[in-house]
């Protein structure tokens, strides 16, 4: 999918790789490239996000992973010479050109992730484009102040994580120009998933799509 100067590519799960000035990962699992990465950004450290077998496919001398602090003995295993840039919830910083800030990503009524791991969701400025990147999460108030939004990666899978109906509630709440699902089709949830998730959205007047995996 191309948006203003943005190529943005559904990997599959969560995984996604946005190219233009740079090459940057966000959650790479069970990849089919090895099309090396500028920046990789990880949201927490369930296998299906911190896949260290993906990560080694696609890190290259000078690589930048950007992760949560529990992330790092998991990337510490690496056999490359990359950088490891530790961000927490609530934290920002200007990666390469590309201004981040890490917000929260938790479960409100489940104890898959809570609040206490520290773990990220990642709003990223990049060419002009801002994506939020929610990461494993519930409907959370750390969303309400979200602003500006012009594509919402959100997931929608109703175990881990939001429900489609309660992900189209999160989308109503951030406004994005664009809400894209994710989070399904490999462990659990559904194409019917993502396609309540658009329904949902459509009926509040929030723009959505489905992606196809790359």
């Amino acid at each position: 999918m191309n948006y203003k100067n943005l190529k943005l590519d559904w990997l599959g799960q969560s995984a996604f790789i946005l190219r233009n000035s740079s090459i940057v990962y966000i959650d790479p699992f069970q990849l089919n490239t090895e099309e090396k990465a500028d920046i990789i950004f990880i949201t927490h450290g369930h296998y299906d996000h911190c896949s260290i077998q993906d990560i080694e496919k696609i890190v290259k001398k000078g690589t930048i992973i950007v992760i949560p602090a529990g992330c790092q003995s998991k990337v510490m295993k690496l056999k490359e010479d990359v950088e490891i840039k530790i961000l927490n919830p609530g934290e920002q910083a200007i990666i390469k050109g590309i201004k981040v800030k890490a917000v929260p990503a938790y479960n409100t009524n489940k104890s898959f992730h809570q609040k206490g791991d520290g773990w990220n969701g990642y709003v990223i400025d990049f060419d002009n484009v801002r994506i939020y990147h929610a990461g494993d999460t519930d409907m959370i108030p750390e969303m309400s102040p979200l602003r500006e939004i012009d594509i919402a990666l959100l997931p929608i899978d109703g175990k881990f994580a939001m429900s489609a109906e309660d992900a189209a509630n999160a989308a109503n709440i951030i406004k994005p120009k664009l809400s894209i699902p994710m989070h399904y089709g490999s462990i659990v949830g559904t194409r019917q998933d993502a396609e309540l998730f658009v329904k949902f959205c459509m009926q509040k007047g929030i723009k959505a799509e489905i992606m196809e995996k790359s």
